[in-house]
Formats: C-alpha cells, sequence, structure tokens
C-alpha cells in the first residue's frame, strides 16, 4: 500500500517512551500558528512510499521498541496507517499518534478507518498545537492543551465507542 510522508526517523527518543520509528506523514489541514513540522502541511508536498519499505526500515533496528506516526495528519491517511500498524502490532510495537484532531472529533468522523486506526493506537496525543499554550516542560508534547490519552483504557470504558 502507498502512503504520502515527510520523512522517517530511527531511533527517535522524542516521539514517545524509549526509541522509536517516527514516520511523518505529509499533509496536514490544520496549519497550526507555531507548528514545529510546518514543511508537512502540502498534502501534495514529500515522497509517496510503499509501506512495506517503512517497515522493513523500522524492523531492521532492533533498538525501535516502538512506532510513532505524526505529520502533518495522520488521520487524513488513516488506511493505509491501519494497516501498518497492524504489522506494527503484530511484530510487538506499541503505537502512539499525534492528531490535530481531539479524540472526540475522531469520533464524530464515524469513518471506518479513522475508528480502526484508533482501535490499534497504544497512546494518542491528541489536539491542535496551540501557540500560546506552548510549554517545553510537557513530556511527548508541545501546547497545554494537548492530551496523552491511554486508549486502551478509553477503549475499555467508553461504551459509545465502535470501530
Amino acid at each position: 500500500m502507498k502512503i504520502r510522508i515527510s520523512g522517517t526517523v530511527s531511533e527517535s527518543i522524542v516521539d514517545g517512551p524509549g526509541f522509536r520509528y517516527t514516520i511523518f506523514v505529509q499533509g496536514c489541514p490544520h496549519h497550526c500558528k507555531g507548528c514545529h513540522n510546518p514543511q508537512t502541511h502540502d498534502f501534495e508536498g514529500g515522497r509517496v512510499v510503499d509501506t512495506d519499505e517503512l517497515f522493513r526500515e523500522c524492523a531492521e533496528d532492533p533498538l525501535n521498541k516502538g512506532v510513532t506516526f505524526s505529520g502533518g495528519e495522520p488521520f487524513a491517511q488513516p488506511k493505509a496507517l491501519y494497516e501498518l500498524g497492524k504489522r506494527f502490532k503484530e511484530r510487538g510495537y506499541d503505537i502512539w499518534c499525534y492528531t490535530g484532531w481531539t479524540i472526540e472529533e475522531l469520533w464524530k468522523m464515524n469513518d471506518e478507518f479513522v475508528g480502526k486506526l484508533l482501535s490499534i493506537i497504544d497512546v494518542l496525543v491528541d489536539g491542535r498545537f496551540v501557540e500560546d499554550k506552548r510549554s517545553l516542560s510537557l513530556p511527548f508534547r508541545g501546547s497545554e492543551n494537548q492530551r496523552l490519552i491511554d486508549m486502551k483504557a478509553t477503549r475499555d470504558t467508553v461504551i459509545e465507542y465502535t470501530p
């Protein structure tokens, strides 16, 4: 399956705990003021790659213990990330995902692959980056409005959630 990305980082230690393989998807509708990755906003930018290539690149590095989907906006390409994420889960990786949407906004989309992608994520970092709420003291997030959501606990407690 093909996916449009801006780039990848192997052995990242800033996009979740431990050494992680981070995929920066290309394309973002949010255009947050002060965004850390403005080069990822253009939906026609970046490059198109095969998800098999991303999987192999991550798996070849024995230090990677997790995978992070960042961007850009990962939920703008939910089908490709879900298919790729399933393979990472089967290999035992935990998955973190950054999104400019809140989890409530994602649920309201009522999109099959948005729901499926949410079903395999371990930690969701949600909410747009807000420059006036920027903080360097927050672990794994850029502004105070963003939340670190334990998705297993959320799936166990939210009755109306169905992928």
